[in-house]
C-alpha cells in the first residue's frame, strides 16, 4: 500500500463564471480516468449533462404499478426508451444492408401497444431493432460514457448494442437491440432500458463537438447510419 500521495481522489469543481462544459474537474496524483458515482453524476446533471434527470431510482409508476427501473444507480444512470419510435429490420429480397448507402426501406415501424402493464413494442425473435432514449445527454469535454444492458432484459435474451457517447457529444442516443432468443419479446417504452456509465479524465484535445461529429445534436427520433 502506497502513501497518501499515490491515491487517486477525484474532485468535481467549476470556476465561477466559467463554462461548465469546458472546465476540467478531475484532479489526481496520476490523472487516471475514473468512473463517476451517483453524487458526481447528480452534480453534472444539475449543470445539464442529463435532461430530464431523476434524483432517485424510479421503480414504480405513480399508481403503484412496477416499472423497469430508471434513474441513478451507484455508478451509472438508467435511461428510458422513448415511445415515439421503434424500428425493426426486415428482409427485402435482392438487397443487402449497406452502412455507406443505407436504405430506410430495410426498416419498418413497429406499433406501440398498451395494456395494464404499460406501453411496449414487440421485438420479434432473432431480430434487430432501433429505438431512441427519452433523455438528452450533453457531455463535458472531460467525460465520456459507455452503455450496457439491463439485467432484466438480458435474462430475456435482449442484447443492448449501443456505442459510446464521446466527450462533447450532445443529443438523444439511438439505442440498438438484438433479440437473441427464439421468442418475441416486449420492449417497454418510457421505462428503463439501458444503463450509462460515465468516465471522467483530463479534458480531451478534440471533442466530438469541435470535430463536428456527424451524429451531433440527435433529436428524439431514430438516427440512421451516416457516412
Amino acid at each position: 500500500m502506497g502513501d497518501a500521495t499515490e491515491r487517486v481522489v477525484p474532485i468535481l469543481w467549476s470556476r465561477p463564471g466559467a463554462s461548465w462544459c469546458n472546465e476540467p474537474r478531475l484532479f489526481s496524483a496520476h490523472s487516471i480516468p475514473v468512473i463517476l458515482n451517483d453524487h458526481q453524476i447528480r452534480l453534472l446533471a444539475e449543470q445539464g449533462m442529463i435532461r430530464p434527470f431523476e434524483t432517485h431510482l424510479v421503480r414504480h409508476f405513480k399508481d403503484g404499478l412496477p416499472v423497469l427501473s430508471y434513474g441513478p444507480s451507484s455508478y451509472g444512470y438508467d435511461l428510458r426508451l422513448s415511445a415515439r419510435e421503434f424500428l425493426i429490420f426486415r428482409h427485402i429480397p435482392g438487397t443487402v444492408v449497406d452502412p455507406k448507402a443505407f436504405n430506410p426501406k430495410n426498416l419498418e415501424t413497429t406499433p406501440l401497444h398498451r395494456d395494464e402493464t404499460g406501453a411496449y413494442f414487440i421485438l420479434p425473435a432473432r431480430s434487430y431493432g432501433l429505438g431512441v432514449a427519452v433523455e438528452e445527454l450533453h457531455l463535458p469535454t472531460d467525460v465520456t460514457a459507455i452503455c450496457v444492458g439491463k439485467s432484466t432484459y438480458a435474462r430475456c435474451g435482449i442484447i443492448a448494442n449501443v456505442t459510446p457517447a464521446e466527450a462533447g457529444w450532445k443529443g438523444h442516443l439511438t439505442l440498438e437491440f438484438s433479440n437473441s432468443s427464439a421468442a418475441d419479446c416486449r420492449i417497454y417504452a418510457d421505462e428503463g432500458v439501458v444503463q450509462m456509465l460515465f468516465f471522467q479524465g483530463q479534458p480531451c484535445g478534440t471533442s466530438y463537438r469541435t470535430r463536428r461529429g456527424k451524429y451531433q445534436n440527435q433529436r428524439q427520433r431514430v438516427t440512421l447510419p451516416k457516412v
